[in-house]
Parts: structure tokens; sequence; C-alpha cells
């Protein structure tokens, strides 16, 4: 399995050399995707299609911070100066990212994938710090005010040009932020530039084809679950709003839905259309039957004698984004697997593997009888658990059938949780992954629980406190400097000193 800027399915990492595209183009583009979605089909139709052994792989964005704790406009410098295949320029010119190597499901992934966090942050940090800069992995950083989300802050390259041409000319006008809260938030911004404040850590996941309905729905179940236990982006703009911040700024950044007449087109950022039924093809279809072309780049992919690269296709899913989006992958017998986009990044290297082990386990584990769940808990319901869990956290009210195996009722999110431990234990055992491995990082979710403690809750509170006797500026910069600290010492968040007490 390649996660890599080639393959890994999302625009903001593919080369596109054009900022302007003709109505041939895009006619041409379209055609393409027609073809290819036959194409697609029959792959996956073939008895070997996915029979490789499995693997999992992540990416990570980091924001790059100088000593002030102020955004740090450094990711063409840092990446020229490393010259590093894995590393790569995301949307604002203060994020980086980082494609991590893949690794087999089975003995110590977790383990593997944080050593090579810890060392490729390490070496980042080695080229940064002679500039006085740091990468630090946070959700959305406090300390960000309005100028830093401009064009000005764009990292200069085609691929963001065009994605933010081409999403302004849908929408006709400015994109407005509207988020509630404590301190409710309520802007405009001239272009897509407010997207860049999202940083996460994305999961990738080889599944069996045989299994991949029943994992995407079982993830997609349970996605409410992981957002709440990992929530780490409560404050935007020196603002708290949401414990999970990202879900709601991420698709009101880049929503092209103006008018009333186009409240019926679907947004480009979304929880999904509804459980999956027969085939991960459904997905496909549904991205190219729902969203108009982006960026129409037409690729010359050379014939060989393995499977298509359906670049287009691939292109044209990477312009749309899901919380759980499907990746398909050429490489081998061919799979297609699953991208878990809502974790954010941070607090530490540990939670966020401690908050991807939960991610898969629940995932593999509730895949064996999600069918009867789905027939207990409506699409629009878990759409509802979903942005109930990112806005108030582990406080989340959810509707599940916890209580009553045959009627989801309103239940405390943490009960939930706590009743499906013993599912994410089972899911990544039946990965191969070792005891010992889950046993460490579910311990780590379990704590979060027992201490009500979560990178969101650690910032709201510490920021609360610093409030006391600072003002709004100087208590968000003291606060990602604590966050950096502690960041660096490579501790879950349960044990990061609590400024409140």
């Amino acid at each position: 399995m390649a996660i890599n800027s080639s393959n890994r399915g999302a625009i903001m990492g593919r080369t596109i050399h054009h900022r302007q595209f003709t109505k041939t183009q895009f006619t041409e583009f379209k055609q393409r995707l027609d073809s290819q979605l036959e194409q697609l089909a029959g792959v996956i139709s073939q008895p070997t299609f996915g029979h490789d052994p499995l693997k999992m792989g992540a990416e990570l964005e980091y924001y790059l911070i100088d000593e002030q704790a102020q955004p740090s406009c450094s990711n063409q410098q840092l990446i020229a100066q490393l010259q590093d295949s894995q590393l790569q320029p995301e949307l604002n010119q203060f994020n980086l990212e980082l494609n991590l190597s893949p690794v087999l499901q089975h003995g110590r992934p977790f383990s593997q994938l944080q050593q090579e966090l810890i060392s490729k942050t390490h070496h980042i940090n080695q080229a940064a710090n002679k500039c006085g800069v740091q990468a630090l992995a946070i959700g959305i950083l406090p300390t960000l005010n309005k100028k830093h989300l401009t064009v000005d802050y764009m990292t200069d390259i085609p691929r963001y040009h065009c994605l933010a041409k081409h999403l302004y000319q849908q929408r006709h006008g400015s994109f407005k932020i509207n988020i509630d809260g404590k301190e409710p938030l309520n802007t405009r911004f001239k272009d897509i530039s407010s997207e860049g404040a999202n940083a996460s850590f994305q999961c990738h996941l080889m599944v069996p084809y045989s299994r991949f309905c029943d994992v995407y729905n079982a993830a997609l179940l349970t996605l409410p679950l992981v957002t709440a236990i990992g929530a780490n982006s409560p404050i935007l703009l020196g603002h708290q709003l949401w414990d999970e911040t990202r879900i709601a700024l991420f698709k009101q950044s880049i929503d092209v839905r103006r008018q009333a007449a186009n409240l019926f087109r679907s947004a480009r950022v979304s929880f999904g259309h509804g459980w999956l039924r027969h085939s991960p093809w459904e997905l496909f279809a549904q991205a190219v039957a729902l969203y108009p072309p982006l960026i129409p780049q037409l690729n010359d992919d050379a014939p060989d004698d393995g499977l298509p690269k359906l670049s287009e296709l691939v292109t044209h899913l990477g312009t749309i984004w899901p919380w759980l989006r499907p990746v398909y992958c050429p490489d081998g017998n061919g799979h297609i697997r699953l991208e878990f986009r809502a974790i954010p990044a941070g607090p530490s290297n540990v939670d966020m593997l401690a908050t991807a082990a939960f991610a898969i386990g629940l995932a593999n584990g509730l895949a064996n009888n999600v069918e009867r769940l789905l027939c207990v808990i409506p699409f629009k319901f878990a759409q509802y658990n979903f942005y109930r869990s990112a806005k108030h956290g582990l406080d989340a009210q959810l509707l599940w059938p916890l209580r009553h195996p045959n009627k989801p009722q309103i239940t405390p999110i943490r009960d939930i949780i706590t009743a499906l431990f013993i599912i994410a234990e089972q899911g990544l055992q039946s990965l191969g992954v070792d005891i010992s491995e889950v046993d460490y990082y579910l311990r780590i979710i379990e704590q979060r629980l027992e201490r009500k403690i979560n990178g969101a809750i650690w910032q709201k509170q510490t920021l609360t406190a610093l409030e006391q006797t600072m003002n709004k500026e100087q208590a968000c910069r003291h606060l990602v400097q604590l966050y950096l600290q502690f960041n660096q010492s490579e501790q879950p968040v349960t044990e990061w000193e609590q400024q409140w007490t």
C-alpha cells in the first residue's frame, strides 16, 4: 500500500500544473469520469482484487509556529531544506504535511507509526529550530487571527490557487463562518484560506473487499464516539466554540451553496449520504453524480500491465471531503481503503495513535454485527450524533440503543463509549494486533473517560484559567507555549499539568 502524494486520493497532495482550465477540458474530464466509473466496476469484480497483505498508514498535518507562538510561513523553506519525499506543503504556508510509511496491520502497527512520528518530528524540528520555528500537532492553533486566513498566507503553488479560484467561482462571493458555542463566531472570508486552519491526523486502513461495506458502516456509525474522545480543536480566532470546531469550520469554509436554489446541492464536506449497501463502488458513483468537477486535470497515463490508475476519478475524489473517504489504489492486486478524516492533529503522538486505534478497533469489531444496528439507527440519527459529538465532546448526548436494543434513546456518550470498549478490543485483536499493544493504547482512551480530559477540555480549561490574569491575546499565546511544552514531553494529555487546579 502506498500512501503518498501521487496516490492518497486528496487533491491537496496531487500535482496540478494549471491555474485555469477550458470548457473543453471540463467536458473531457466529465467523460473520463463516466468511463473510469465503469472501469472501476470491472476492476473490483476481479477475484484477486484486494488480495494483498493488509496495511495501515497515516498523514499528519502540522502547524509551524515561531517563538511567539504565531504562525510561521515557512513550509516551502523547510521542504526545500529537508528534501524529504514524505513531506509536502499544505494549503497555507504555516502548515506542513507528513505522510507516514504504511505498516502491516498485525503485530505492533501503532507503535511503529508512533516511533516514525517521533523520529520525523525530531528531524523536522532540527531544521526548523535553526529558523526559530517549531512544528506543532494541534487541531486549530489558538493564536490564529483573521489576517492569517487570507490569500496572502496561501502556499504559492498552482493547485491551491486553482482550487481557491474554482470554489470562489461556484460560491459567487465570500464564505460565511457562523459557529455557536461559549463565545459564538460570526464572520466572513473572501476565499477558502480559513480551511487551512484545520489540521488533522488522517488514518488509512486497508479493508478486505468482502467486509468493506460492513466496516465502512461501522466506522461511520462510531465516528461520533471517536470525534468526542479525540477532540482537540476548541478555539478559533480567540473564540471558545465546539470541542471539535474543525467539523463545522471545514464544512463552512468551502461551502459553495450560497443561493437558496443551491441548497439541494450536496456540501463537499459531509458526513455522507447514507449507509453503504452493496459495494464501495457506490461511493465513487455518488461522487461523480453529486459533485461538479473543480479541477479537470487530464492525465496521459501510459498503459501498462497493471491495474488502471483512474487518475481523473482519483483527482475528483480528492476535491470532495467526506469525513470517511474511500481511496482507490492500483498497486499490486489493487484495493480500496478507508481514510478516517475526523481525527484532529494532537495533543501528542501517543494520543493520536490511541484515537486511531480506538477508531479502527470499533470499525472492525462492530462490523460483525452492524446490520442489526443499522436497522434501529437511521442514517439521519448517526449524522445528528456526529455533529452533537463535535460540538459537545464528552458531554454530548447521543441517540443510541444502549438501554433498549431495539430503540435508540438519548444516552450520555460516555456510557456508550464505555459499553463499546470490549468491541474495540475485539476488533483490534481480530486484525492480529498484539494484545499488549491493544491494552496500551485503549488504556489511554479509558483514562480520558475516567479523568474527563482530552485535548479540547485541557485547552478550554487552561485558557479560562489564564484569562483570570491575562487578556485574550496573551492567554492564547501562553496556552500555545504550554501546549508545546507538554506536546514535546511525549506524554498523553491525561498526564499534562492542569493549570486550573
